[in-house]
């Protein structure tokens, strides 16, 4: 197995177990997930929200193909996470409180750039469709011609 694969592997697995994890935690209000809830000021139905959209969002970063539904899921990780991590400064946490999603938020990243060209959206500007539409496929206006 290539390094590039190792990579992708190992950092999908991480955030796929922790949105997993996160999300059977949060839908079943453990104890230690609605205090954290409560203490960074989140009402205790916000649990329910988040849970409910990390485990399909894990299951689609594991599964194949899917490539749209992946691109989303990696944007709700990344915002589920760095929205734990400004949470957690604002409310005056210590840096070893947000570590752990600040970690899941690079692996997020991480994972994101190494994926496999199976698992991509695509370009939605191919090269030669924009070399015939006038370079960098612009959208037309009428008084311009460009935006």
């Amino acid at each position: 197995m290539k390094t590039k694969q190792i990579g992708y592997w190992a950092t999908t697995g991480i955030l796929a177990f922790a949105l997993l994890l996160g999300g059977v935690g949060d839908l079943t209000h453990q104890p230690v997930i609605d205090a954290g809830m409560a203490h960074l000021g989140y009402p205790r139905y916000f649990a329910t929200i988040l849970g409910f959209w990390k485990i399909p969002g894990a299951i689609v970063l594991l599964a194949p193909r899917l490539p749209r539904l992946k691109e989303w899921a990696y944007a709700g990780a990344f915002f589920n996470m760095t929205g734990a991590v400004v949470s957690h400064i604002t409310s005056g946490d210590t840096f070893f409180q947000f570590l752990s999603p600040l970690i899941f938020a690079v692996c997020a990243i991480v994972s994101w750039a190494l994926r496999p060209s199976s698992r991509v959206l695509g370009v939605l500007f191919p090269p030669e469709r924009a070399a015939t539409e006038g370079g960098g496929g612009g959208r037309k206006t009428m008084a311009s011609g460009t935006v």
